[in-house]
């Protein structure tokens, strides 16, 4: 409950923020929130806390706490806030609704790049699904993605229309916490253009990577090629700790 408390506190917080609800870009002391929000200090702290990590908001010694101008200036369409990496979840684009379309969904042997990627066996099998996501019934990206089957023996075509990592959080108390990613950019395939109705002269975003649970188990494999419109990613460095 607890955990609950202070998320939904922080998003609260975060929607306040986009839309210019504090004054001076300065947020009220965390007594004031905590008082406001009528949660206790420390959930009041944690979420604080989030915000900073996300560097949202930063504190400056001995006068408060001040959203950052950046955050504002350059909103990511990647949103790690969660308490899984699902692109379900990350995604969150104000004012859109996501939708999946599964393409394709088959068991292949895994090949060497997987095997080493995944760090699976020579002779071990995969599941190979590719998947359009959709922001207001517009194509984005176009998702592949390899699944050991030994870690989710009963997956269903049917459990990829949704969030794949909500479903194995769900049902197998498994969470995905970790991943390596690579992003660059590449011009726009045949293939990109027709599925995300790019010009030949559009270029296409590519992110690639290795996702692992929480119990340092590679879990997926993922190759996502994203409508350049939509390829925003920020990141915050902290050396304080």
């Amino acid at each position: 409950m607890a955990d609950f408390v202070y998320r939904t506190v922080m998003h609260d917080i975060k929607q306040n923020i986009l839309e210019n609800k504090y004054d001076g870009m300065r947020l009220p002391d965390e007594r004031s929130l905590a008082e406001h929000y009528q949660v206790s200090r420390s959930s009041m702290k944690r979420a604080m806390e989030l915000l900073s990590q996300q560097g949202i908001v930063f504190k400056k010694r001995g006068s408060g706490t001040f959203i950052n101008p950046l955050y504002l200036k350059n909103q990511s369409l990647f949103r790690y806030e969660g308490s899984n990496l699902g692109l379900t979840d990350s995604l969150k684009v104000p004012g859109k609704t996501q939708g999946i379309k599964l393409l394709n969904f088959k068991v292949i042997k895994a090949s060497d790049a997987i095997v080493q990627d995944l760090f699976l066996n020579p002779n071990d099998f995969v599941y190979e699904f590719r998947r359009l996501r959709l922001l207001n019934k517009q194509p984005f990206l176009i998702e592949t993605g390899y699944l050991p089957i030994k870690v989710v023996p009963e997956l269903k075509p049917e459990h990829l229309k949704n969030s794949l990592f909500n479903y194995l959080e769900d049902t197998q108390n498994k969470v995905v916490t970790k991943a390596f990613l690579n992003i660059t950019v590449e011009p726009s395939s045949s293939e990109d253009q027709k599925c995300l109705r790019l010009k030949p002269t559009e270029p296409v975003g590519v992110m690639e990577g290795i996702f692992f649970l929480d119990d340092g188990t590679p879990f997926e494999f993922s190759s996502m090629r994203i409508h350049y419109q939509y390829m925003r990613f920020n990141t915050f460095v902290n050396l304080d700790k």
